[in-house]
Formats: structure tokens, sequence, C-alpha cells
């Protein structure tokens, strides 16, 4: 069965070259142009695969990209951000959202079709749903948005909840405090860095066997935090 992906740009006639380029190659393609039929259409379609232009009416590509890894039916589809900005920040700000890689136009069609390929290879088993993340004794329900200790439920406020996945997704990997930002929170909003440490200390009073001296959540000074389980 051929790949399919989606292509969320709002440049019709490039968006159909890109389309083009892909269906020779023998990918079956899916458009979109604008950020609320792109969202439309990922949950529709399943792509393996999504285009996405930075800049869309109706809704942007990083918030659509933030969307996508935090919904844990759409968060395996890798995603290559296409945008004309070319700046060091606006890569890191893409990336840092959950972008696989990013392509600044105007582009080459052949350094296109080789970066979709490369993206591909690199993500062949990725499971269509991941239900669970799991360490030691604890055991998190992403579908159910629940967290057990000892098959015993433990209650967690939402941004909890989703601190906590990423953490256990990044297990062994200092994560700093801007990236928990942009990942947990987003850059649609203001939010103070300390606010990671506070909702760090909220979990750790809940998983750890004492809290003052964390072993499950270890505290990298000066950069940020790191999952150990």
């Amino acid at each position: 069965m051929m790949a399919k992906v989606l292509i969320i740009e709002d440049e019709e006639t490039l968006a159909r070259t890109l389309a083009e380029k892909l269906r020779a190659d023998s990918f079956n393609v899916v458009t979109a142009f604008d950020g609320e039929d792109g969202l439309e259409k990922i949950r529709e379609e399943r792509p393996d695969l999504i285009v996405l232009d930075i800049m869309l009416p109706k809704l942007d590509g990083l918030s659509l990209c933030r969307i996508v890894r935090r919904d844990a039916t759409m968060a395996h589809i890798p995603i290559i951000m296409l945008t004309a900005r070319g700046t060091e920040v606006d890569k890191i700000v893409g990336l840092e959202s959950g972008a696989d890689d990013y392509v600044v136009k105007p582009l080459a069609l052949g350094e296109f079709l080789a970066r979709v390929r490369a993206v591909m290879r690199r993500a062949p088993g990725r499971p269509a749903l991941q239900d669970e993340l799991a360490s030691n004794d604890l055991r998190l329900s992403l579908t159910g948005r629940r967290l057990f200790r000892d098959n015993e439920e433990t209650k967690l406020s939402n941004k909890e909840f989703d601190l906590l996945a990423e953490l256990m997704r990044n297990k062994g990997v200092v994560l700093s405090r801007d990236l928990i930002l942009t990942k947990v929170w987003g850059y649609d909003y203001f939010v103070d860095k300390r606010t990671v440490d506070v909702h760090i200390r909220w979990l750790r009073e809940k998983i750890e066997d004492d809290p003052s001296d964390p072993k499950r959540i270890v505290t990298v000074r000066g950069v940020g935090y790191r999952f150990e389980g």
C-alpha cells in the first residue's frame, strides 16, 4: 500500500506542485489549504506523513503541530515543517513544537523529496496508537489520561499529566525548562518558567517515595529535569 502524505499549504500552486512530485514517486497525496481543514483531514485520512506550512490561515502551523503532538491518536505521525522563514530561531521553534524536519522555501523539489523519504525511513515502525507509558511501578494511560502506581490510581491535574507524559517519553534525557514550556504549555501562552518548577514539585509529591530526595524526576542544575523512572 502506498504511503499517504498530507500537504497543508495555503499556496495552492506550491501545494499542487509538491503533490505532483510525490505522486510521481508513488505516494498517495491529500491536500488542505488552511489549518482547520488540515486538522480535520489529519483526523479523517490518518496520513503517514504531514507536510505542514507554518504560516496558515485559520490555524497556524505551529499551533496545529502542537495539537497533533498532544493527541495520542495522532502523535506518532511524522511532520515536515515548510516555511519561507529561515532563521535559526524559527527552526528551533518549529522543531521544539514537534516537527521531525524543517524545509525552507523556496525549495528544490529533489531535496524536498529526499527529505520526505528520509523522514519516512526514520519512522517506519511507529505504532498507529501508543496507549501507555510505563516505568517500574508507574503506568500512564495516554488515551484514558490516568496514572497508576502499583496498580493504584493516582489523580493528576491536566498539566501534571501532560508534564509527566513528556518526561516519561524522554526517559534519561535532560529537558530544559524552555522545551518543557513549549511541549506542555505551548508558545500560545505566557508562562513563567517557575511554573515548571511548581508542577515538578507537585508531581514529585505524588510519585516520589521521598519528594525531598527525588529519584524519579532529577533536577539538572542550570538546565532542567530528567526522568529516571
